[in-house]
């Protein structure tokens, strides 16, 4: 398994290291390695904003797999754990490809950008920060899952915390909490046309 180090190796490592028509939680999680919050973070934020999240539920979905990983972190555990049923859970790898491709254009980009500074906002007790903020994240996203392209925008805010824990920029942290600050606002201002409301 390559090392995950930016966008562009983590969805390299999507494609060159699972097979098959179809593809599990579980087989994500091996290819960019399953123990390390940074990578996983980052890769669940792709998830959230690629095709995949046509699929019914999959926001959703998608929303409780980083709220149990952010509360791991919170707490300390040194490597993150998923119930079975979770991880069994597949889809078509195609729909995983698309959304590669359509990444692909941006990913040289960002991962320009990405560089080690303020390092130790990315570390202990900044950390547990990040992950009461992806917590955050993940429980605005359930009601924004209800908008169309509601979203998007917290769960950018995990991929940028897991690029900038992986890629050791506290920058980038910085720039991800600006991002759940952008869907807490939202959340505020689609709160009273939401259907269970």
């Amino acid at each position: 398994m390559s090392s995950v180090n930016d966008l562009g190796s983590l969805l390299d490592s999507l494609c060159e290291e699972t097979s098959g028509d179809r593809v599990s939680v579980s087989d994500l999680l091996n290819a960019v390695g399953r123990r390390s919050y940074g990578p996983v973070l980052a890769l669940l934020g792709f998830v959230a904003i690629s095709p995949l999240t046509i699929i019914p539920g999959a926001n959703s979905l998608v929303a409780i797999v980083i709220l149990i990983f952010a509360v791991q972190m919170v707490f300390g555990r040194p490597y993150p754990w998923l119930p079975k049923r979770a991880l069994e859970f597949d889809f078509p790898r195609e729909k995983m490809v698309e959304g590669v491709g359509a990444a692909r254009p941006y990913v040289r980009w960002i991962d320009r950008f990405l560089k080690p500074r303020l390092m130790f906002l990315t570390r202990s007790p900044f950390v547990q920060l990040v992950a009461v903020a992806c917590v955050a994240a993940a429980l605005v996203t359930i009601p924004l899952s209800f908008v169309p392209l509601g979203p998007v925008i917290p769960s950018l805010t995990v991929l940028l915390f897991g690029l900038a824990i992986t890629a050791r920029d506290g920058f980038v942290l910085v720039i991800a909490g600006s991002t759940l600050c952008g869907a807490c606002y939202v959340l505020f201002k689609v709160w009273a046309v939401l259907p269970f409301v």
